[in-house]
């Protein structure tokens, strides 16, 4: 009777083991526990991603002008970024050394530093990406030493990246293009 009993109460726990597996779980309520409160929730359905207005009469480019200077390109590397990432990865710190380092002996020059983006994702996403990955730049910069106030960023997006690539291919498109201004 006792092993019965065992064999028994052994069937109803693994029974009641394996259906409590089953349930279905109910949504996760957007709360302090997920990082994501209400506030942060009417911004993101509004399409704010923390972004600045941009003043579209700041660029000349025909002219090869910011914000009344002239815009040097392909002087200083672009920093390139794995997918979906705004971690400058060690493999691409030498360049800042040597932007930082260029800043240094040309004090009266200033950097842009746009953010790209490759086409996978939303516009929206894209240019929040590419703002992150612009400040991201900026701020490595100055734990080298460089000003802020001589440093502005600006998102690009997947403005000018190729629709089409695969991730592995868009890798030119993940990128902080540094634009020396004179």
């Amino acid at each position: 009777m006792i092993k019965l009993f065992q064999s028994f109460s052994l069937l109803v726990l693994l029974l009641s083991l394996a259906l409590s597996g089953c349930k279905t779980q109910p949504p996760t309520q957007l709360g302090v526990e997920t990082g994501w409160g209400p506030d942060i929730i009417p911004s993101l359905v509004e399409g704010d991603f923390g972004l600045d207005p941009r003043d579209s009469g700041t660029i000349d480019t025909a002219a090869g002008m910011y914000n009344g200077r002239p815009m040097v390109r392909d002087l200083l590397g672009d920093v390139f970024f794995g997918f979906d990432s705004y971690s400058v990865s060690s493999t691409e710190r030498a360049k800042l050394r040597a932007a930082a380092d260029y800043l240094k002996g040309n004090p009266g020059d200033g950097l842009l530093i746009e953010g790209h983006c490759d086409w996978h994702g939303t516009a929206d996403y894209n240019l929040a990406l590419g703002d992150r990955r612009a400040k991201s730049v900026r701020d490595y910069l100055t734990t080298l030493g460089v000003s802020a106030s001589r440093i502005e960023t600006l998102s690009k997006g997947s403005l000018d990246s190729t629709p089409g690539l695969s991730k592995s291919e868009a890798r030119q498109d993940r990128r902080g293009e540094l634009i020396v201004l004179q």
